[in-house]
């Protein structure tokens, strides 16, 4: 179900309890006692057959019984008769449910009987559900408690999510002491219905809520999960804490959930291609939440540290380099600021150690010379127990000098009993406080992660040097005639010839069942040559004697084909041999690296860089990534590993060939995207060779895929089905085709081509340029939920560069209705480039199911007004205002292909 009926949970107008009760103890008592003392401000219906009054309120003795049809019904009964009473809620039109009821999946099969039972009830009228096993639903805003906490949050803009009850209740209760306020505080039990990524989508564009913190233990949609992150996290910072790191921890995760966890290391790649910040523990979800909700996001990693004792100030230091940060060089304005108000004697740099009788009036005048120091991004006050130091009194002035200012302040009263009510008055005021100089900077490292996942996620890919042309066709039929029963590995000769189709550069092999064949292919491959062992059972062959190296003559050829057929039978008697490959002798590279991929059960398929070799297995230096990857996500992938340092030259080994790297990832990207039936693949080693490199070892397992491309991704790649070749109206031949992040700055000459009367009917707004957010915006499509256009102008058949204009339609989570805007070139205004957009756009949306588009007008932009009239769009004029809306009902739509 999409995200319809989602403000019937979190705005509901009137609520439902079903197994209200008065009885001390149980659930339906807590949830009614929560929504009157939370002065819920809607209707409010408690449902018992047993009861004619709750809580001083009318009861009735079921749902149809009521006098209206309530917006969201609150379940607190016994499990076994929920399905009867989700049909209830059909029947009389609620709008959703939160099910608190335990004992579903999370108990076995007869719990998934009965969940079952409930969703095929909720489908019928499109009911959405919370739950079941689940805490309830919290909205300290608009004073709604539907839920079996012990107490109500104060209200804020942190949305809270949990797949835990246990976490939600240990979260609230850490809130209320450090005055954390909350917009939302869900828990989402087993996730029947409304899961992580509904949630994250509404959300994210809900403008109430600044910040999203997650507990998850276990996904279910990860595709939707992983675009609704995509999408919002540009936008505002989602934090996870995933359970399940450990073997153990994911087998619990699985035990509590009744849904299988993932790989972990695949679970980080996935997060932070998504741009979340994920934390390790629940004390650092804590210190998140605490800094997200009350301090601004830091500009960058330029941290002061003012400090009234140098220990504390040495501890804070050592916590940034374990991040490879130091304290932020102080400009020499701010040194002499300080030097004018500090003793003479003061540490005269970062930390600032103002010494021990630094006095409440020292502590404000230096953080205030901090707050005005342009290379300064945030500031940590260190306080530790002095004499003349009063803890509250510091912490009563740097509220006040906080009052009404807007930077990444946070502090650390260190102590016990003597600092408490200077923690408090911190708290009250909307100053982050921690405990440790340690906990402060990993809080702030955190979301200065989130600063630089932004920063990345706006960066431009570069464009590969030449064209990504692979054989798809060539690779299908090996993969054909590999994927028979029985031949579930592809030996080493087809898997480089899968992987040659896609354009990898392999050392040229051959096959050979006998002695003689192997001398008949020594001779054309040229010595000195690399005889392997070829059996789809041996894929270690170095231990069965199965690699015989540099054979120079064919007395080495005899020699070495005997010595490899001895060593199969030795190590594996029953193995399948299908002969030996003669391979050209690589000559000895400069390093050996691993690239492959492995389909993982949750997340599909993902690639793999790092050291190759024999050692590959020992130390383990390997990164993982999510396809598709581009030529910045491939740089992205092997910067994390250690080998990568290497990469750049070392000693008297040259430097790579860093885009021969990217380029040869980028296409292994393609063939995982292309191929579901890859279940590994592994390239190890890979040699560079005059810091290009070459596959001389090759492995591939496949197995037949439940899901055709690129369903089997998480990730919507490049539609290519979406290219289309024509002649505008006004006789322009056009390339249409999907935009790609690598065309930002074909974009940016569009940009500049426009006049400011065009910019202003595009953008609403007086533009002069475009900064990296709206660049990456407008150009790094997330396919599954943006359908966007370009137009490149060709000539004979060939691409010109130049981009002639864009179209694109946004539509909404659920998937039903789309937003379109269309931007043309003044050059190119009025001859058919903006309506075969356009158009192409409105059968794309079709074919996706997309009901409706609109979109709104300036009345000034009669160009635009009598192409949406030409289309058959209905146009209404917007009261009070200058602009027309556009809508236009894709049942009706005409789809055709101007040519």
């Amino acid at each position: 179900m999409g995200l319809y009926n989602l403000d019937k949970v979190f705005k509901p107008v009137s609520i439902a309890v079903v197994g209200a009760s008065e009885r001390h103890g149980s659930i339906g008592n807590a949830v009614m006692t929560n929504l009157m003392e939370g002065k819920f401000e809607g209707e409010l219906f408690p449902v018992n057959p047993t009861h004619s009054r709750i809580h001083g309120l009318r009861a009735f003795p079921a749902l149809k019984k009521l006098s209206a049809s309530p917006d969201l019904v609150v379940v607190c009964t016994p499990i076994d008769i929920v399905p009867e009473i989700v049909d209830e809620c059909v029947v009389v039109g609620a709008g959703a449910a939160v099910i608190i009821s335990a004992g579903g999946k999370e108990v076995g099969e007869k719990g998934r009987r009965i969940e079952s039972e409930i969703w095929n009830h909720a489908a019928k009228r499109g009911l959405r559900i919370v739950g079941p096993n689940c805490l309830g639903v919290i909205c300290p805003g608009r004073k709604m408690n539907a839920s079996f906490a012990s107490h109500m949050p104060q209200s804020g803009n942190l949305a809270f999510v949990s797949q835990s009850g246990a976490i939600c209740t240990a979260i609230l209760d850490v809130s209320l002491k450090e005055g954390i306020g909350f917009s939302h505080f869900v828990s989402v039990g087993s996730m029947l219905d409304v899961d992580f990524g509904d949630l994250i989508d509404y959300l994210g564009s809900d403008p109430e809520v600044r910040s999203i913190l997650l507990y998850v233990e276990s996904l279910t949609n990860f595709r939707k999960f992983m675009s609704a992150s995509r999408a919002v996290s540009r936008v505002k910072p989602i934090v996870v804490l995933k359970s399940g790191r450990s073997a153990a921890g994911a087998r619990a995760a699985a035990s509590h959930t009744g849904a299988m966890a993932g790989q972990d290391d695949v679970y980080d790649a996935a997060f932070h291609r998504a741009g979340i910040v994920r934390v390790d523990t629940i004390g650092e979800l804590f210190d998140c939440a605490e800094l997200i909700a009350k301090v601004p996001r830091p500009r960058g990693a330029r941290l002061a540290v003012v400090t009234n004792a140098g220990g504390p100030g040495v501890m804070a230091a050592d916590a940034l380099a374990k991040y490879g940060r130091e304290p932020a060089a102080l400009e020499p304005a701010t040194l002499e600021k300080l030097d004018d108000l500090l003793p003479g004697y003061w540490s005269r740099g970062n930390p600032i150690d103002m010494l021990g009788d630094a006095s409440p009036e020292r502590y404000s005048r230096t953080l205030e010379i901090c707050l005005q120091a342009q290379e300064l991004d945030a500031v940590l006050a260190i306080l530790a127990p002095q004499a003349l130091a009063d803890p509250t009194t510091v912490a009563e002035d740097l509220v006040r000098l906080m009052r009404g200012k807007s930077f990444p302040l946070f502090a650390c009263w260190m102590g016990g009993k003597d600092v408490e009510e200077g923690v408090l008055t911190l708290n009250r005021g909307g100053i982050p406080t921690y405990d440790t100089p340690e906990r402060a900077v990993q809080a702030f490292m955190y979301m200065v992660e989130y600063s630089r996942n932004m920063r990345l996620l706006q960066e431009v890919p570069p464009r590969l040097s030449r064209p990504l042309r692979v054989d798809s066709h060539r690779a299908e039929e090996i993969i054909r005639e590999g994927i028979e029963p029985g031949s579930e590995i592809l030996t080493e000769y087809d898997s480089k010839r899968l992987l040659a189709a896609y354009g990898l550069t392999t050392n040229r092999t051959e096959k050979a069942v006998s002695v003689q064949e192997a001398l008949k292919a020594a001779r054309e491959i040229g010595y000195p040559v690399v005889m392997k062992i070829l059996s789809p059972d041996i894929s270690h062959k170095t231990d069965a004697d199965g690699v015989q190296l540099d054979l120079r003559n064919e007395e080495d050829v005899r020699k070495a084909f005997e010595t490899i057929m001895e060593g199969a039978r030795r190590y594996r008697s029953d193995a399948r041999i299908q002969g030996v490959t003669l391979q050209a002798m690589v000559p000895r590279g400069d390093f050996e690296i691993l690239m492959g991929g492995k389909k993982d059960e949750n997340f599909g398929p993902v690639v793999m860089f790092g050291l190759g070799g024999v050692l590959t297995e020992i130390l383990k230096d390997r990164s993982i990534g999510l396809p598709p990857l581009n030529r910045l996500l491939a740089r992205r992938l092997m910067e994390t590993t250690r080998v990568f340092s290497l990469l750049h030259g070392y000693r008297n080994r040259p430097p790579a060939d860093m885009e021969s790297l990217e380029e040869a990832l980028v296409r292994l990207s393609q063939l995982l995207v292309d191929i579901p039936e890859i279940a590994e693949l592994d390239m190890n080693p890979v040699i560079l060779v005059q810091g290009k490199p070459c596959v001389v070892d090759a492995r591939v397992r496949l197995e037949p895929s439940p899901r055709k491309s690129p369903m089997h991704l998480v990730i919507s790649p490049y539609p290519t089905d979406h290219e289309s070749e024509g002649v505008t109206s006004g006789g322009i031949p056009v390339f249409i085709r999907p935009m790609k992040p690598e065309d930002a700055d074909l974009f940016v000459q569009l940009f500049h081509s426009l006049s400011p009367t065009s910019i202003y009917y595009r953008f609403f707004s007086r533009l002069v340029s475009l900064t990296p957010a709206m660049l990456a915006r407008f150009t790094q499509v997330d396919y599954d939920r943006e359908i966007a256009l370009t137009a490149v102008s060709r000539e004979d058949g060939k691409d010109l560069n130049r981009m002639l204009g864009v179209a694109r339609i946004v539509s909404d989570p659920d998937g039903r209705r789309g937003e379109f805007a269309v931007l043309v070139g003044d050059s190119w205004q009025g001859r058919g480039v903006g309506a075969m957009l356009l158009q192409e756009c409105l059968r794309i949306a079709k074919e996706r199911g997309i009901e409706s588009v609109w979109g709104t007008v300036l009345q000034e932009n009669r160009q635009m007004i009598e192409l949406g009239r030409k289309l058959g769009f209905e146009i209404r004029h917007i009261p009070n205002t200058h602009e027309y809306e556009m809508n236009i009902d894709l049942h009706s739509f005409h789809v055709t292909r101007e040519e």
